[in-house]
């Protein structure tokens, strides 16, 4: 039996969560296609097609995921590090085994099961499961508004933090592990698909740190939201895709890296800009006049696999420029003459990285880091105001009208290193934070549900131009005497 709904405060005695001195800081069913999560031991429904998947087929899918406003949900989805209280050492994969069977016991979750070892949990809609480096992700449900969400997320920490601290455990919200060193780390989650990804980037991109430490050092906060028709999708992908680079500002909490300043806010942000350009990105293609369901189809078509199970095994793709398209004609190496699924597609959707992705029934909003609890909540309020209220929307597509793919792709590379403070057409990139923000409000109070609420933290940054990140280095240099330890206790989540 689930644990009762139970609201849970900010830390009051944070640092990091009391006003700033130039702004003030207060404390804070429908149905999605889930991600296709298969493992060696449950991918029976990955077996040979028997017919051949076309584009059109695909097309489809993603077109048939178009709702009704009325059915709008929406979603939140956040990964979190874990540390050993005592020594605040790296999580183990035993550690998180043992949390997740407990959580499995105490709390009545569905076990999902790899050669005799609980990997994730489901229950009520959402899933708990383990990403590469072991950071422990919420998928959550998808909510009427954000109130449920809040109730969702509130009730999974509670039973996140009830085992773990039974086990000696904690979590902290932040978007890069700030203390350990890749090689401290522990070792990658052996799941059968992260495996396949590890032996794929080994192959083609060596131990280099650029791709090992994006896999196994980050965490996000993700905000999923639906689309009323292909329109409204190019809309939303549009404003989503240009102002992820304000998100990464207004949510910027990783500024270490290995016990010391990084050099950036995000560096969460900054390692995503090191990754794969072939998987990652800002999708210039989606600004094109053409650009429609079937265009990001063929995008994801040319995107080069990774990975791809079958017959209960999973399996790195070895041609570095192995595309999916050519999965499709059965001209992938080593799996000559054998054609993809519908499946097949899911899962390689999934092993693209933009900052924005469309998947087969909602757009995913990718980026922000993870934070402290109030923050979590900030960013779904965020992209609801902007996106679920015409008149927000309308704004937000007139601010955004003649900016060149050029810009964007400056904003990218600038705002994890500068934040708020990145020169933007005569002014600074808090300028326009500022009035997305302020759209974003007025969209949440003309919905009439009092959600406007969880937009404090934001506007409080947005309104001060001070980054969390930045409150950070500041007590970094002062009170935390050059550590970064009280970071486990500052942002526990």
């Amino acid at each position: 039996m689930a644990g009762p709904v139970v609201t849970i405060s900010s830390n009051g005695s944070s640092d990091l969560l009391k006003p700033h001195a130039n702004g003030v800081l207060n404390g804070m069913n429908g149905t999605w296609p889930k991600p296709t999560k298969i493992s060696r031991s449950n991918s029976q429904s990955l077996q040979y097609p028997e017919q051949y998947l076309t584009k059109e087929e695909i097309v489809a899918v993603i077109a048939s995921g178009c709702k009704a406003k009325e059915n709008w949900r929406v979603g939140l989805e956040n990964e979190k590090f874990g540390v050993q209280l005592e020594t605040l050492e790296p999580i183990t994969m035993d550690n998180l085994h043992d949390l997740l069977d407990g959580m499995a016991s105490r709390f009545g979750h569905k076990r999902i099961m790899e050669d005799g070892i609980v990997v994730a949990l489901e229950k009520d809609g959402q899933s708990c499961s383990l990403e590469p480096g072991g950071q422990l992700e919420l998928s959550g449900a998808p909510l009427k508004d954000i109130h449920a969400v809040q109730r969702e997320l509130d009730v999974h920490l509670e039973e996140v933090n009830t085992i773990a601290k039974e086990l000696g455990l904690g979590f902290a919200g932040t978007g890069y592990e700030p203390k350990w060193p890749l090689q401290t780390k522990i070792l990658w989650n052996k799941s059968g698909r992260y495996d396949a990804l590890q032996k794929q980037i080994t192959e083609y991109h060596g131990t280099g740190k650029p791709f090992l430490r994006t896999m196994l050092s980050t965490c996000t906060v993700q905000a999923n939201v639906d689309f009323g028709s292909e329109q409204d999708m190019i809309n939303k992908l549009r404003v989503g895709l240009s102002f992820q680079p304000i998100v990464t500002a207004l949510f910027a909490s990783s500024p270490f890296s290995e016990g010391k300043p990084s050099g950036y806010l995000s560096y969460r942000s900054f390692t995503w800009t090191q990754y794969d350009d072939q998987r990652t990105g800002m999708l210039p293609f989606v600004f094109d006049k053409d650009f429609g369901f079937e265009k990001y189809v063929e995008y994801t078509l040319n995107v080069p696999m990774a990975s791809l199970c079958r017959n209960h095994q999973w399996y790195y793709v070895k041609r570095k420029h192995a595309s999916f398209k050519d999965f499709m004609a059965g001209k992938l190496e080593g799996f000559e003459g054998e054609r993809a699924s519908m499946e097949d597609w899911l899962l390689h959707i999934n092993q693209g990285y933009p900052e924005v992705r469309l998947k087969a029934g909602y757009l995913e909003m990718r980026g922000a880091d993870c934070g402290p609890r109030p923050f979590l909540l900030a960013l779904p309020a965020f992209w609801v105001g902007l996106l679920y209220d015409e008149q927000s929307l309308k704004g937000a597509m007139e601010i955004i009208r003649d900016w060149t793919n050029e810009e964007r792709q400056m904003l990218r590379m600038e705002a994890p290193r500068l934040g708020l403070q990145v020169p933007f057409r005569g002014g600074l990139l808090k300028d326009v934070a500022q009035a997305v923000v302020k759209l974003a409000k007025e969209g949440l109070v003309r919905r009439g549900r009092n959600e406007e609420v969880f937009l404090a933290p934001v506007e409080e940054v947005a309104n001060s131009g001070v980054t969390l990140a930045e409150r950070m280095l500041e007590l970094y240099y002062g009170k935390w005497g050059s550590k970064v330890d009280p970071i486990f206790d500052e942002l526990k989540l």
